[in-house]
């Protein structure tokens, strides 16, 4: 055989061998897209079946009825939300629902006494709100709070605890303090156990300690 005629023999080989690499690359590639869809799913399966076994038992969780019940965003709006504890998303849940709480007691009872002090309070609860829901987008979960009103709430135990405490808050001035220490002292609580279950999450261990340090300073406006 001449040496062209090798080196083109050399070359056909060559090129066959790298379709052949190529095609089992592709196949391998296909069986592992289809190998990680299969487990992605399982796993997406498993976070909503924790999810909705932690919203049930939710009552028993938190003294003031539990959380709020919430669903995780469609796959792929935030690669993050796997990487939350059930308890952890439902700690976000029930704190969105908690400064929203706050914020629209303390609105409807500065209103109805023109207090200055239940005013820049309600401003703060709001802006602690905010920064709860900020940390739902974040994660990819649902808000249980948005499109509600005033005095509005998705979860029955929030709705009541609202119409009682402004019911008491009503009778006197004083009397709307008074409801005011109850709901930070309450918050200031919830949280501690909710920063004790955030370790890892930097993020929300900032935004929890940041609310808490807010609480405490309401609480102190309140019972000063």
């Amino acid at each position: 055989m001449s040496r062209r005629a090798m080196a083109l023999a050399v070359s056909a080989s060559a090129v066959a061998l790298g379709l052949l690499a190529a095609g089992v690359s592709v196949g391998a590639a296909q069986a592992q897209s289809s190998d990680d869809t299969t487990r992605g799913r399982g796993a997406r399966a498993g976070i909503a079946v924790g999810v909705a076994q932690h919203e049930r038992a939710g009552v028993a969780l938190r003294h003031r009825g539990g959380p709020a019940a919430g669903t995780l965003a469609p796959s792929g709006r935030s690669s993050n939300v796997a990487t939350l504890t059930s308890q952890q998303r439902a700690d976000l849940l029930a704190m969105v629902e908690e400064e929203k709480l706050a914020g629209d007691v303390y609105e409807v009872l500065a209103a109805r006494y023109d207090d200055a002090t239940l005013a820049r309070i309600a401003a703060a609860e709001d802006r602690h709100a905010g920064a709860v829901r900020r940390l739902l987008a974040t994660y990819g979960i649902d808000d249980p709070t948005a499109d509600l009103g005033v005095g509005e709430f998705a979860t029955e135990a929030f709705q009541q605890l609202y119409d009682d405490l402004v019911v008491q808050g009503g009778v006197s001035l004083e009397a709307a303090y008074a409801v005011g220490a109850r709901i930070e002292r309450l918050d200031i609580a919830d949280l501690t156990g909710a920063i004790a279950n955030a370790q890892g999450r930097t993020d929300i261990v900032l935004v929890y300690t940041h609310l808490r340090t807010g609480s405490t300073h309401h609480l102190a406006a309140f019972t000063a």
